[in-house]
């Protein structure tokens, strides 16, 4: 069975700052994000039960060579990129085409598995997106996988109750970011990741025509913090203005 996971590389959230109410990404590292973490580890998952292969897929700056180790070194066998500066002014509308594009290079793949959002812009559109482009059927909001036969068994966790669907294989599921704890490789993995296979296109390589962007950003700023500028002279003041508030006071 042959596996395919998007991953997007993201700004490492946690070593960014803010300046003036900006987010400041000078000289932050890029990684995956934790959902899309979760999404390779149902994968791999899916891989020892059934003796698969996974291919992550992915689409990003020219880092991203060195950002797919961290995916390689946690069981993925080889991966399927797109490198163009350009990739972070697209929209959801456009990567979709870009992802589909790339997917179709995957011959005769059997599941796609995307997370239920990335963990910068998290808009909860790719995987619906990619699956109507490459005409498959989904489900969303999955937190179990079986796969018997040419289906998959997959529980679905809605606000009021589960939900147990059988998809037809090849199609493409949408996972929950809780579904899963991603193992960390060993040093090992880690270090043999960098010899795994990969194959590199740029965008000219792909026979697609992306369209104009449909979103326009219009601020991102951080919201405004109301400060109280209270002057303290010591720990007790402190305490009693904690207490105050605890109760109301403040």
């Amino acid at each position: 069975m042959k596996i395919i996971t998007a991953m997007k590389q993201i700004p490492d959230l946690q070593q960014m700052r803010i300046k003036d109410r900006k987010p400041m990404l000078d000289g932050v590292p890029l990684t995956f994000g934790k959902i899309d973490k979760n999404a390779l580890e149902a994968a791999v998952q899916v891989k020892e039960a059934v003796d698969g292969e996974v291919v992550v897929v992915s689409a990003g700056k020219d880092e991203l060579e060195d950002t797919i180790k961290e995916a390689l070194a946690a069981d993925a066998d080889r991966a399927v990129l797109l490198l163009d500066g350009s990739i972070d002014k697209l929209d959801s509308s456009q990567t979709a085409v870009v992802l589909a594009e790339l997917i179709k290079k995957v011959d005769g793949y059997d599941l796609i598995i995307f997370g239920e959002g990335s963990g910068d812009n998290y808009s909860g559109q790719m995987g619906s997106r990619v699956a109507d482009l490459l005409g498959l059927p989904q489900a969303g909001y999955v937190t179990s996988i079986q796969i018997e036969g040419d289906s998959a068994i997959v529980k679905r966790t809605l606000e009021d109750q589960d939900e147990i669907l059988e998809i037809k294989l090849p199609a493409l599921i949408i996972v929950a970011g809780d579904l899963n704890e991603p193992r960390i490789p060993s040093v090992t993995k880690v270090l043999k990741a960098g010899k795994k296979p990969k194959e590199v296109y740029a965008m000219e390589d792909l026979n697609i025509r992306i369209g104009e962007t449909l979103v326009e950003d219009i601020s991102n700023l951080a919201p405004l913090s109301n400060r109280k500028n209270i002057k303290l002279n010591n720990v007790s003041e402190l305490a009693n203005i904690a207490k105050n508030e605890m109760a109301g006071g403040i």
